[in-house]
């Protein structure tokens, strides 16, 4: 089952003055569709194709929605009507194919707008006509107040750009302003054959009109009667009374919904009282810590004033020390020079007194030799003399040269 959408009308699941609105158009074309071939572009669920189909030789409903065209031909089985899925921008009939084309509240849904006026423009025949509504912008703006724009509308028009728009692809085109009025019947108890009708006469006001319906040709149109429709649910005291008793039900039910939120209303404001607490609170301990920061700003900033000038100090005790490095430097590379030179100097002189060196040690160790030798003859000619010293003494106290000294013989020998 198709679903009502708010911009899909389904009759019997809106309020019936919205559906009239909707069939008024249809009523309004029916006029001038007998025995001709019509299309009715964005047909929706079809009862306005159906309406048509009363009066015209053929229908032809088309709408790009696959649910809106299966309900369409599920409700409205009439012979010389069909429904076909279709976009109303790239239309499948062949070249002045329809008498008739009909577009009510669709040109406002689609981005290709202008593409729709030549695709309805190329399949309307010569002395064809074409019907289009839509709502019109400053009026349909303010009625919707705060609920703001309509999701469903692309592009609204005024009433001098819907007229220029259509003049600059249609010819001839006659404006009708559609306005929902109050109004009073006399209706007598056994049907009659005539209906008349007076509307009081005023200049209409396009800014303050409800809808925007135009009637375009290929050639010039006869006529521009003022059309009124009073549909069967037309007893306006009855209906209100019914839409009071609706506004009525819902009232109680907002009432009780209201009371709900009013109970946790009074819950949230008891929560917040809570949490507002909590925030002082906060907000005081958030003081006191603003204030100890500021305490440790401003310390911050005297000690970055401080280690400034403390910079400055060091950063003059360092050019002085620069400087002292830089004389040091100066003196190190003259005192340098000079141990260079000294250094020449005496490696110079080591060599002369190393030649003298390698002499006298040469000397010297000849002489030692010559020592170590006399050293050594001194020796043997000490121990010859020790060896003679004993024999001596052998000699002396022999018996042989004692018995000898008595006798007056041997070699005198002294006695040491």
């Amino acid at each position: 089952m198709a679903e009502f959408t708010g911009e899909r009308i389904i009759p019997g699941q809106v309020d019936v003055d919205l559906l009239n609105e909707h069939l008024a158009r249809y009523t309004f074309a029916a006029r001038l569709a007998r025995g001709k071939r019509v299309l009715d572009a964005g047909c929706g669920a079809g009862y306005g194709s159906a309406e048509l189909a009363h009066a015209a030789d053929r229908v032809v409903g088309i709408d790009c929605a696959a649910e809106a065209i299966e309900f369409a031909r599920a409700n409205y089985p009439l012979p010389n009507l069909q429904f076909e899925q279709a976009s109303c921008t790239d239309l499948p009939q062949a070249d002045g194919s329809f008498d008739l084309v009909v577009a009510f509240e669709v040109i406002e849904h689609l981005e290709q707008w202008r593409e729709f006026l030549l695709q309805v423009r190329r399949v309307l025949a010569a002395n064809g006509q074409f019907i289009v509504s839509t709502p019109n912008k400053l009026y349909y703006t303010e009625s919707r107040g705060r609920e703001g724009t309509n999701p469903f509308h692309v592009h609204e028009f005024d009433f001098e750009e819907f007229r220029g728009e259509l003049r600059s692809v249609f010819p001839y085109v006659s404006m009708f302003l559609e306005n929902h009025v109050e109004g009073v019947t006399f209706q007598p108890d056994e049907a009659g054959n005539t209906v008349e009708v007076r509307v009081e006469p005023g200049d209409p006001n396009p800014n303050d009109s409800h809808f925007f319906v135009a009637v375009c040709a290929h050639r010039p149109q006869l006529g521009n009667p003022t059309f009124v429709y009073v549909p069967r649910a037309a007893n306006v005291l009855r209906e209100r009374e019914r839409h009071i008793g609706l506004l009525e039900r819902e009232l109680a039910t907002k009432n009780e919904w209201l009371q709900k939120a009013l109970d946790e209303h009074q819950l949230l404001m008891a929560k917040f009282g809570e949490q507002k607490e909590a925030l002082e609170r906060s907000n005081r301990w958030a003081e006191s810590l603003t204030r100890d920061l500021e305490e440790r700003g401003a310390r911050v900033v005297g000690l970055q004033e401080e280690m400034a000038r403390e910079q400055e100090a060091a950063q003059r005790v360092a050019d002085g020390y620069a400087a002292k490095v830089r004389d040091l430097e100066e003196d190190i590379r003259a005192k340098t020079k000079w141990a260079l030179d000294v250094e020449t100097s005496l490696t110079a002189e080591v060599q002369k007194q190393t030649g003298q060196l390698f002499a006298a040690v040469e000397a010297l160790h000849h002489t030692e030799k010559e020592l170590e030798e006399r050293t050594a003859w001194a020796l043997r000619s000490q121990q010859e003399a020790n060896d003679m010293a004993q024999q001596m003494a052998l000699v002396r106290t022999s018996r042989w040269m004692k018995l000898g000294r008595k006798i007056g013989l041997g070699p005198a020998v002294p006695l040491g």
